[in-house]
């Protein structure tokens, strides 16, 4: 098939930022660890024990600055950069640490949006789905949907965990109950991802700058790219790992 594993990316904080990696230990029933291990609540959540949806959270869907973020987590600390802000290092697991968080990152939000309050963890990461998954995306499909738009769509909009290639366009949307191999781990597809108006910012900026909703729904008859999975066995994987479809 010629398919490899392209990029590796993790999310410490959900919707506040990303990082690239090269290589990462997968465990089984689990996301990638530290992805979206925090989620910043907002003045109005309504939070229970464990794992919360993400109206509780803010995020690129209604504050579009928030997608301009940058992160980097040295497992003690978390850096974070924006273009319109000086850069951050702080430790989120302490109260000084999350004071400077949300000082830093208030700038960011209008008046008419509910506000950052505090910064949450759940024992797991704070994934979309109700089940730690890890997103899978197609770089073909990202080039179609490119393409149809007429300008290039950068891939930090998406906010995957893993990119492939050597796919052809949208191929992954009939993986849906089948298993992948990459490197030594084994994944099972659980569903299609279903996209939010934060697709819509250009991450360089943080402003909206096309209408990703509209171009999938032309494209496909929804609003679907890429699919969410869940770790079946664990292992490594690394950037450049060959990706088979077993099951």
């Amino acid at each position: 098939m010629g398919w490899r594993l392209a990029h590796i990316f993790r999310h410490p904080i959900k919707a506040h930022g990303r990082e690239r990696l090269d290589a990462v230990d997968l465990t089984e029933g689990r996301c990638l660890p530290f992805d979206r291990h925090w989620a910043v609540a907002h003045d109005g959540a309504m939070l229970m024990p464990g794992w919360n949806p993400c109206m509780n959270f803010t995020r690129g869907a209604k504050t579009s600055a928030l997608q301009a973020i940058d992160a980097a987590w040295d497992g003690a600390k978390l850096t974070l950069t924006h273009p319109d802000l000086a850069p951050l290092t702080f430790e989120p697991d302490t109260a000084d640490g999350e004071a400077a968080f949300l000082d830093w990152v208030r700038p960011l939000h209008g008046s008419e949006r509910a506000g950052p309050a505090k910064l949450v963890t759940a024992g797991r990461g704070m994934t979309d789905t109700d089940f730690e998954s890890v997103s899978i995306l197609n770089l073909a499909s990202n080039a179609a949907l490119s393409a149809q738009l007429g300008a290039e769509l950068g891939l930090d909009r998406w906010r995957a965990n893993l990119w492939l290639e050597g796919l052809e366009p949208w191929a992954e949307c009939a993986w849906i109950g089948r298993e992948l191999v990459i490197g030594a781990t084994r994944l099972r597809i659980v569903e299609p991802i279903g996209r939010c108006r934060a697709t819509m910012v250009d991450c360089a900026t943080g402003q909206i700058d096309h209408d990703t909703l509209k171009a999938l729904r032309i494209a496909r008859g929804d609003t679907n790219f890429g699919v969410y999975a869940t770790v079946i066995q664990s292992g490594p994987i690394r950037a450049g790992d060959v990706v088979e479809l077993v099951a």
